[in-house]
């Protein structure tokens, strides 16, 4: 089974979801993290794709952390995996980081300030792994079909792409939802970010800041619109996370918005048959 067909494996066509923390802290967080999702998930039908980037390179600062070491995350993405069970995902961010990420990995990740990068799309097409493109903030949901396309002309059909807000002023993204239906009509998988989409960018401080309290919001708003994954960034102890905190949900509250998020794809599924 490609990945591309295990997204699509519900047995009650449900939502599929990418989920773990913004950034491999170490080895007994990840699993942790993994563990307490994969069972939730399982017993809701939601395919379940753990999610955690082996480095940051798009930080505001110098000395923001940027990740434990390249190889030693990547080695622990592909033992959440091994151990687990699920598929994984990561970020990369220049052409020669698809080849070394890619052997440790389900699907790759394009940032969404990238997502026009030919020769990076390319190289992520190249390895055969399932592409995940991230809509950038400052791109029209139309234009992503051209980002797509770079990747299925390279004989590749697994893609998807990521809502994931629009700038709106200099520190703030707004979410428009009349983007999800435009960008289904390319032909691929539709995620929507639920945690970036609330970053506020560009503090002064040099550290982004965020609104995790709409998170729930955000999802249920776009199960509502019609998309066919929800990507949020999760942590045991958000306030202590040492990337992204500000705007991630703290794990204990995920199984408990799942259930819910569960109810309105059941109920948004019935109407659809009636």
């Amino acid at each position: 089974m490609t990945t591309s067909d295990y997204l699509k494996s519900s047995p009650t066509s449900n939502f599929f979801l990418l989920a773990g923390p913004c950034v491999i802290e170490n080895e007994e967080m990840a699993l942790d993290i993994a563990r307490t999702i994969a069972p939730v998930c399982a017993e809701l039908g939601i395919p379940y794709v753990f999610k955690g980037s082996y480095r940051k390179a798009n930080r505001s600062r110098a000395d923001s952390f940027q990740g434990i070491g390249d190889m030693q995350a990547l080695e622990i993405l592909a033992r959440v995996r091994d151990e687990i069970g699920v598929p994984v995902v990561t970020d990369i961010h220049s052409a020669a980081e698809a080849e070394t990420a890619a052997p440790y990995v389900d699907i790759l990740q394009i940032p969404a300030f990238l997502c026009r990068q030919t020769d990076l799309l390319e190289a992520a097409a190249a390895t055969g792994r399932m592409v995940n493109i991230k809509k950038g903030q400052f791109l029209a949901p139309e234009a992503m079909h051209f980002a797509v396309d770079k990747v299925l002309r390279c004989g590749n059909p697994q893609v998807a792409v990521t809502e994931r807000g629009t700038t709106f002023g200099y520190t703030d993204l707004v979410v428009d939802y009349r983007g999800i239906p435009v960008m289904k009509e390319i032909g691929v998988p539709v995620i929507l970010d639920c945690t970036h989409s609330l970053q506020q960018p560009n503090q002064s401080s040099g550290v982004t800041g965020g609104r995790p309290q709409l998170i729930e919001t955000i999802a249920r708003c776009g199960i509502a619109a019609g998309v066919n994954g929800i990507f949020i960034e999760t942590h045991p102890n958000p306030d202590a996370a040492l990337s992204d905190g500000k705007n991630m949900l703290a794990l204990e509250l995920l199984p408990a918005l799942l259930r819910r998020l569960t109810a309105i794809r059941q109920t948004i599924n019935n109407i659809s048959q009636e």
